[in-house]
């Protein structure tokens, strides 16, 4: 067993392909697979838990930096059945571990089990750790992964493990910290918004800079910034790092190239106006901050102000207002809050017949309060809760 242990330590070099597969929020994994064909890579499939893809080291790193809407990308380190736990172990153990880990590395482990005789999760993590941990010198599994939201310290490398109907798949994560997670929101309004989120809502309405963009609920300035980054072709994920850094034969000069050559698309300015707005001076304190950090401040407007002082006209003949308005969450009164959607409705149409409302809402009945009429662009959750993009028709 040693001498086994010791010849996959000692192999640094990455496997030439990845069988790689980018988890989708609900909804989202047709416009993740958009992305992958801009960047050049071939989706294989594509379900309601995301896109896979086979992938070079290359395009596996480029798809972490430059995807907006992938909460993560996995991937594929071994298949088969297991009926039993001694099967499972001996399987575990023939797992390519050194591809991903490197002696004395640190794991945790997220397990779910689905119509399979081996249903107890946390067995099932005990017998792939003494996989791991027969395989990989030093090695040390660290426990279960409860959730994405706790294991983003850098230090661990996540291993995903689904049974399905006897059938095991163990994954790695090549991400890190979820991908929503760019590295410039540090300040938080009152009910954040995930970046992946605000940057499918543009997707979905496929704006591209060539009309203004208004938020009058701004917050901590989501949708705005990420507007911005998406327009002015900057790769999301630039301020950060990434799992598959960290593992053995990773090549160190291709990342870089590839930052390099993302820093290079970037444009220098978002064009058009993309106008942030929020009544809460709170908000548009970590609006600004948030922008600074993300590098994007000077194209962007933050205004203080309620929604009724909104003035498309003066931004512009037409554009988009989107936005994540209150829906119950931050405004408790009901009569408050149709009163609120009247005036957004109020406030698109005097701008003009040029200008278009795109919202995230839970409540078809809210949106009836503005009188425009909405088609479903995008139906996702937001914490857990069933939304829809509603764009209203010009």
């Amino acid at each position: 067993m040693s001498s086994m242990r010791e010849a996959k330590d000692r192999s640094p070099v990455a496997p030439a392909g990845f069988d790689a597969f980018a988890i989708a929020a609900p909804g989202l994994a047709p416009l993740i697979a958009a992305e992958c064909v801009a960047l050049g890579i071939t989706p294989r499939d594509v379900s309601p838990a995301g896109v896979s893809f086979n992938a070079t080291a290359e395009q596996l790193f480029t798809v972490n930096l430059w995807s907006r809407l992938a909460s993560r990308v996995l991937v594929r380190l071994a298949e088969f059945e297991a009926r039993d736990f001694a099967t499972l172990e001996k399987m575990s153990t023939r797992v390519p571990w050194h591809h991903v880990l490197s002696p004395g590395a640190a794991v945790r482990l997220r397990v779910t089990c689905r119509k399979s005789r081996l249903y107890h999760s946390d067995a099932v993590a005990e017998r792939v750790a003494r996989g791991i941990t027969n395989s990989i010198t030093g090695s040390q599994a660290l426990g279960r992964a409860k959730d994405d939201e706790e294991d983003d310290d850098g230090n661990t490398q996540l291993i995903v493990v689904r049974f399905d109907h006897d059938r095991c798949t163990i994954s790695a994560d090549s991400s890190g910290a979820l991908l929503h997670r760019r590295g410039w929101r540090q300040a938080i309004a009152k009910a954040p918004l995930r970046e992946t989120l605000a940057a499918a809502m543009l997707a979905a309405c496929d704006w591209n800079g060539e009309v203004p963009l208004v938020d009058p609920f701004c917050g901590s300035g989501t949708i705005g910034i990420e507007a911005a980054l998406r327009v002015r072709r900057m790769a999301p994920g630039l301020g950060r790092e990434f799992a598959m850094e960290l593992w053995p034969g990773a090549d160190a000069p291709m990342h870089e190239q590839v930052r390099a050559t993302a820093r290079a698309e970037q444009l220098p300015s978002a064009g058009g106006p993309i106008v942030m707005r929020d009544r809460d001076a709170g908000a548009c304190k970590a609006a600004v901050a948030n922008a600074e950090r993300a590098g994007v401040l000077q194209d962007l407007v933050i205004e203080q102000g309620p929604l009724s002082d909104t003035s498309l006209e003066s931004i512009g003949s037409g554009g988009l207002v989107l936005t994540n308005p209150p829906y119950g969450l931050r405004i408790s009164d009901s009569a408050d809050l149709r009163s609120l959607y009247a005036r957004l409705g109020d406030v698109v149409r005097a701008g003009g017949r040029g200008w278009q409302l795109g919202m995230l809402v839970p409540d078809r009945a809210l949106a009836a309060q503005t009188r425009l009429t909405f088609e479903a662009v995008l139906r996702t959750a937001n914490g857990g809760l069933p939304v829809e993009v509603l764009v209203s028709r010009v």
